[in-house]
């Protein structure tokens, strides 16, 4: 009776630590998922105000990735980078 009692212990020990080490990297990968649609978004709105000014960024996965990666400072690096090349 004991080694079934250690056996289930083990077990749910077992399975905490896999959904440890398998949650994280979802979590993560989530995040930057949906901090990308946010950053597209954020390029969809730049380029509304920006046609009235003739001020346009690409939307595309490269941008839109940067911005969920870094968040404002990326906006921010992508208009500094379209000011001085274009």
């Amino acid at each position: 009776m004991e080694i079934n009692i250690l056996a289930y212990l083990t077990c749910i020990c077992l399975i905490f630590i896999f959904g440890r080490i398998f949650i994280v990297p979802i979590k993560k990968i989530l995040k930057l998922i949906i901090n990308s649609v946010l950053g597209g978004i954020v390029i969809f709105l730049i380029n509304i105000i920006g046609a009235n000014f003739g001020f346009h960024i690409g939307l595309n996965l490269v941008t839109s990735i940067l911005i969920g990666i870094l968040g404002i400072p990326g906006v921010v690096c992508l208009i500094i980078v379209k000011l001085l090349i274009g």
